[in-house]
């Protein structure tokens, strides 16, 4: 059975909430890269999670939710750091985040963690998101990527509270170009290529990545649904009209949707069967968007049925 290798980070969240008009935080696990992982694995995909988690409870918290949720953890490296906290505010359904913890307990993995036997038989590699702003995880998803012989994807999920200035939002956007032009898919959403390249169309944004020389590119835009190009043309989806109360995990569960549609039926032939992938990634998104966010608002297909029916 094919499987997808999913590399970065897992952290815990802290999610702002009201309680009976108190202000409280509840906690969750989660993690761009972690909720893609989970995703994949809830809709029935074989997946291996690779990144560094701590020591201590909060890392045991995330290493059990990891194997239940049926995640192969060959990629895991536990390292003598607190688990960073990522405390989650919102505009709306919109989350915003502040990182906790220094070091960065997601950024540890290194080069010589690499299971090159658990990635060469992988059908799938994901990287991207904050993770790739520090070392040595960086040089290991560029040891990774380069090494890689399968479909590469890549989300840079950028995090503008990471970004203190100018000269660091033009590294990352070097940074992210390096892996967008190797790239088989680049998922990012419209605030990115908006934060990346001071361009709200994402038709522009599409087009600027493809001719870096990736693949596939999926521009995700909210309630306003995807936009998909391909090497044979382009298309905007709509996103399904739903009741949204947090979208938290929303773009990673495209993501998630993505990689599990790539390891059930392979790579599309051209823009068609990529219509048909990015509609289905649009209704999981939808799904989670009704929920409580993160990790556990990632559905199964069951539930993809009977919120959707058939797909």
């Amino acid at each position: 059975m094919s499987y997808a290798v999913v590399l970065g980070e897992a952290l815990i969240d802290l999610l702002e909430a009201d309680l009976g008009g108190e202000l409280i935080y509840r906690q969750a696990i989660g993690g761009a890269p972690l909720n893609v992982a989970v995703g994949v694995a809830r809709l029935g995909g074989r997946v291996e999670y690779a990144g560094s988690l701590g020591t201590d409870v909060l890392g045991d918290r995330i290493a059990a939710f990891l194997s239940e949720a049926g995640v192969g953890d060959k990629g895991v490296r536990r390292v003598d750091a607190p688990t960073t906290l990522a405390v989650t505010t919102f505009e709306g359904a919109e989350p915003a985040f502040t990182f906790y913890g220094e070091p960065p307990s997601y950024a540890l993995l290194r080069p010589a963690d690499l299971d090159h036997g658990v990635l060469a038989g992988a059908e799938v590699l994901y990287t991207g998101s904050i993770c790739l702003l520090r070392e040595p995880f960086r040089a290991a998803a560029r040891a990774a990527w380069a090494g890689f012989g399968g479909f590469r994807v890549f989300d840079p999920n950028v995090r503008p509270r990471l970004l203190p200035d100018d000269a660091a939002l033009a590294a990352l956007r070097n940074l992210v170009e390096e892996f967008f032009a190797t790239a088989d898919l680049v998922k990012l959403s419209s605030v990115d290529a908006q934060l990346l390249y001071g361009d709200s169309d994402p038709a522009a944004a599409a087009g600027r990545i493809r001719a870096l020389g990736a693949g596939t590119v999926v521009v995700t835009r909210g309630a306003r649904g995807a936009h998909v190009a391909a090497a044979d043309g382009e298309a905007t989806l709509p996103a399904p009209v739903v009741d949204a109360i947090d979208a938290t995990g929303a773009g990673d569960s495209v993501m998630s949707a993505l990689v599990r549609r790539l390891l059930a039926d392979g790579r599309p032939a051209g823009l068609t069967g990529w219509r048909e992938y990015v509609r289905y990634a649009l209704a999981v998104a939808g799904l989670v968007c009704e929920r409580q966010g993160g990790a556990t608002a990632m559905p199964t297909p069951a539930e993809l049925a009977a919120r959707w029916g058939e797909l």
